[in-house]
């Protein structure tokens, strides 16, 4: 995680980006934000809300696939911020193109998602969507991301060129508690493509998640492979497995979620580590500043 002086170095060079930003945010007029609750897409928000007064309203999806957790954090933060917020039900479980799983799963995640957004944007009559893509996701494989561009969705924090950090710098600055919050996914993301996604799948993950939440854990993944449950945990984390009645309540929470075998992966976490295993590259393109 960074540190306060890192913070310092990093938001001094990046302050103009940051006025990019603002100036992107405040030329919309208005926008509905695609807010998850996540580093990315609190600041988005923040800003709007900053900028745009009462015309920036951010949007929660609750679904399956996003753990309880994340939904009441998306809940308090924007209280915290003091910006209208809406909830709304997401069903891409009902869609057989996602349910199946394919690569491209998260393109029919966020087609489901900014669908809802488009009706909620066109009801309340605000001028643009925006969403949480920042300059650091063309590095990896995000076809949900061309949902977004087939619906004009607007990637201010892409748009801008705000890298991970930057956003990290300046959420601390900006006095969000989401600064130094873990990097987090939809539920799905732990289930290898090709692989159904069902709703029982993803209670059974997230059940497991939350498990090891209580645990003390915050930087880690549950990967799903039918009766194993592989364990990705953060390098920082990995000196807490020495303890033996910590691997018995890990192996014990697990099972009881309906896991035969509990496995720890060696390698530690990292974002993007489904995608390597299945052999996707990302395709590297420039933001649109249009």
């Amino acid at each position: 995680m960074l540190s306060a002086s890192q913070i310092e170095s990093i938001s001094a060079r990046s302050a103009p980006k940051l006025e990019d930003l603002r100036a992107l945010i405040h030329s919309y007029g208005s926008a509905l934000v695609a807010f998850s609750g996540g580093v990315d897409s609190s600041l988005v928000l923040k800003v709007a809300a900053d900028v745009l007064g009462d015309k920036a309203v951010g949007l929660t999806a609750l679904s399956p696939s996003v753990p309880v957790e994340e939904e009441r954090e998306a809940v308090d933060l924007a209280v915290l911020m003091r910006v209208r917020h809406l909830t709304v039900r997401s069903d891409e479980l009902a869609n057989p193109d996602y349910a199946k799983n394919p690569w491209n799963r998260c393109y029919f995640c966020k087609t489901e998602l900014y669908e809802l957004c488009e009706q909620k944007r066109v009801q309340l009559g605000l001028a643009v969507i925006c969403d949480g893509f920042n300059a650091d996701d063309f590095k990896d494989h995000r076809p949900g991301h061309h949902a977004a561009e087939e619906r004009q969705v607007r990637s201010p924090l892409a748009e801008a060129g705000l890298t991970k950090d930057e956003i990290r710098a300046w959420s601390f600055k900006l006095g969000l508690p989401t600064w130094d919050k873990p990097q987090m996914a939809c539920l799905a993301s732990r289930i290898p493509y090709g692989v159904e996604v069902t709703q029982e799948r993803l209670q059974q993950i997230g059940g497991a998640e939350s498990d090891l939440r209580r645990l003390g854990f915050r930087n880690f993944r549950v990967r799903y492979h039918g009766e194993v449950a592989r364990l990705e945990i953060g390098e920082e984390e990995f000196h807490r497995f020495e303890s033996p009645e910590l691997r018995r309540q890990i192996a014990q929470a697990l099972k009881a979620r309906g896991f035969a075998f509990v496995a720890l992966d060696l390698e530690p976490f990292r974002s993007g580590r489904m995608n390597e295993a299945a052999g996707y590259v990302p395709q590297p393109s420039a933001p649109d500043r249009s």
